[in-house]
């Protein structure tokens, strides 16, 4: 006698559908395994990518800085009573190149001037914050990288910075 119960055919009726059981299930799993792997692997590789581009950035001591004279200048506040009084240093890649801007007047004179149109355009409530400060930082290094063209400004240094109220 066998443990299974016969089957018998019914005249008329189809045979009993056989169930695919585990071989479909393990193929479903294994697709699924193999595109989570690749993706997985894509994102690794494509991560790993971005690290590796991203520009080192010159040592410190080797970096060059142009000076320039104190700025005093009006706000654009209300009244027109509020000045500002900084005294700005911009980081360049290096000291050769700091030298070169410094001995090229016109340069100079060019850089100056787009900072002071920039520092006329603020407002004494922002620039006494943090936050403020910081903008009108990022903002001097891109104006004062595209005056200079060809020249990277890696980072604007106030060694004073008093706004009168």
């Amino acid at each position: 006698m066998s443990a299974e119960p016969e089957l018998k055919m019914v005249e008329g009726q189809a045979a009993p559908v056989k169930k695919r059981g585990k071989g479909l299930l393990f193929a479903i799993v294994a697709v699924v395994l193999i595109v989570a792997g690749g993706g997985g692997a894509w994102w690794w590789m494509r991560r790993g990518a971005t690290v590796e581009a991203a520009p080192k950035e010159p040592p410190l001591e080797t970096r060059g800085l142009v000076k320039f004279e104190p700025f005093m200048v009006n706000l654009a506040d209300e009244g027109g009573t509020r000045f500002l009084k900084a005294t700005i240093s911009l980081v360049v890649e290096d000291a050769a190149t700091a030298k070169k801007l410094e001995e090229s007047p016109v340069v100079v004179s060019r850089v100056r001037s787009d900072i002071l149109e920039l520092l006329t355009e603020q407002h004494a409530p922002t620039l006494v914050t943090p936050e403020g400060k910081e903008a009108l930082k990022d903002a001097i290094k891109t104006r004062a990288s595209h005056a200079l063209e060809d020249k990277k400004v890696i980072d604007v240094l106030f060694s004073e910075f008093v706004v009168q109220f």
